[in-house]
């Protein structure tokens, strides 16, 4: 490839970054998405600090208690991936976008990468909210924490939640309707992941439970995932939807 192709298409792509990630700012839902999370995480936050106050989850630990609302507010990045991806579907908008990009492997591409972009930020955000709301109201009564310990745990919860909303992007290329993909993957994940979950040790290698093991991590449970563990296998099953999506939306028709 000469040094002229290359540069053609570097700037080509990032073209198509700025017009995705230009399409993922003027979308309204986008915003009220993860608005809509961020309160419902603090709201939850609050919920158990109550509980840890009163002693329901034994002695009150800050990054426990401030990450426990994660697999509720988890709903909020898997709709914000569908919302993103099936948005493109409405009003024909996806002939427009092929139009302006026609080779369908670098919009993809791009298409995710700005999803990433604004979605990692969002996390961390999200997560460190409610860690520091716990923080500040739990105060001498918590258990302290360690700096290496919450740093890991914020950096695997923000992993999870970008993961699995990239993860919920591709299953709206997939289906490309918001409804379809929303009752698929909200099944799956409050439904049928946590059922599996207890019924086999095998669920472990799961999206849900192996991401779970990235910010909750369990040593006392002999059958469930390390950390690190986790994060890899919710990365392949990230770049399996991701494969599988590209490889169906270069297929068909738009």
């Amino acid at each position: 490839m000469s040094a002229e192709v290359a540069r053609s298409r570097s700037r080509e792509f990032v073209q198509a970054l700025v017009a995705e990630l230009s399409k993922l700012w003027s979308l309204p839902a986008v915003w009220l998405t993860l608005g809509g999370s961020l309160i419902v995480n603090l709201i939850l936050a609050a919920a158990f600090v109550s509980a840890g106050l009163q002693g329901l989850t034994g002695t009150p630990y800050v990054l426990d208690i401030g990450l426990a609302s994660i697999s509720y507010i988890q709903a909020g990045f898997i709709i914000l991936g569908i919302v993103a991806s099936c948005s493109e579907y409405t009003g024909g908008q996806i002939r427009t976008t092929l139009t302006a990009i026609p080779r369908r492997s670098l919009q993809l591409v791009a298409a995710h990468l700005a999803l990433t972009i604004v979605v990692i930020p969002a996390a961390i955000i999200t997560a460190a909210s409610g860690v520091l709301f716990a923080a500040i109201a739990l105060g001498d009564a918590s258990a302290s924490m360690e700096l290496g310990s919450t740093a890991r745990m914020l950096a695997g919860a923000t992993g999870y939640l970008g993961l699995t909303t990239l993860i919920s992007a591709s299953c709206g290329v997939l289906l490309r309707r918001t409804l379809p993909a929303a009752i698929a993957l909200l099944g799956y994940y409050f439904i049928a992941g946590p059922l599996l979950r207890e019924q086999t040790t095998q669920a472990r290698y799961l999206p849900d439970t192996a991401g779970f093991a990235m910010w909750f991590p369990q040593p006392e449970d002999a059958s469930a995932l390390p950390p690190a563990q986790g994060a890899f296998v919710l990365v392949a099953w990230t770049l399996a939807a991701f494969a599988i999506s590209l490889a169906v939306y270069r297929s068909r028709d738009a």
